[in-house]
């Protein structure tokens, strides 16, 4: 029998729910599709710099493209606005079925692990604040990399650390540019990375 492979989530809107920031984007914005926009750009903007040649921090990216936001409405944001948004990001839920569904794989013999474009102590709060960060046997970010997400090298730097093939990888991602034909499909669905 063939070992098990490798599963690598996604963290952000692919575990955790990202829609729980939605209601404090409306309110500093008064508008509903802040934050879908915001986030849209942020993941956007991280391909940028890695076309670019170059790497910037996600968390560094998110406050440039929030400022961006706040400037284009002629708006600023307050400190106090800035830190509600840095802690839900920090401590947003997992989907409902996610616990569940990690402790299943676990239980059925799947080794578990994440690469984000989170700094690690990002995710490993995010992880903490819902109690499924044992679930995971070790966590990756871009910032190792120094690499953003869909770039080959974030993977490449996964399976190094791992001593893995991309053949011995499954990767889960929930974002939109993994559903329009990207490195993998909807969350329900797999991708050998």
């Amino acid at each position: 029998m063939a070992a098990l492979p490798l599963t690598v989530f996604d963290v952000n809107e692919t575990l955790l729910d990202l829609e729980t920031m939605g209601p404090t984007f409306e309110r500093i914005f008064a508008d509903k599709s802040a934050m879908r926009l915001w986030f849209a750009d942020l993941i956007l903007y991280s391909a940028a710099p890695t076309v670019a040649g170059c790497y910037v921090p996600f968390t560094d990216i998110g406050a440039a493209v929030m400022k961006m936001l706040a400037d284009t409405r002629g708006m600023s944001i307050t400190d106090n606005d800035k830190k509600e948004l840095t802690d839900k990001f920090s401590t947003m839920p997992p989907h409902p079925e996610v616990p569940a569904a990690l402790r299943k794989l676990r239980n059925a013999g799947f080794r578990l692990f994440t690469l984000t474009e989170n700094l690690l102590e990002v995710q490993t709060r995010q992880l903490e604040h819902r109690g499924i960060v044992d679930l995971f046997e070790r966590r990756f970010s871009a910032d190792g990399a120094k690499y953003h997400k869909p770039s080959r090298q974030a993977y490449a730097y996964v399976e190094k650390e791992l001593g893995a093939t991309a053949s011995h990888c499954l990767s889960y991602l929930g974002h939109a540019w993994c559903r329009r034909g990207g490195l993998a499909g909807r969350p329900d669905q797999t991708h050998r990375q």
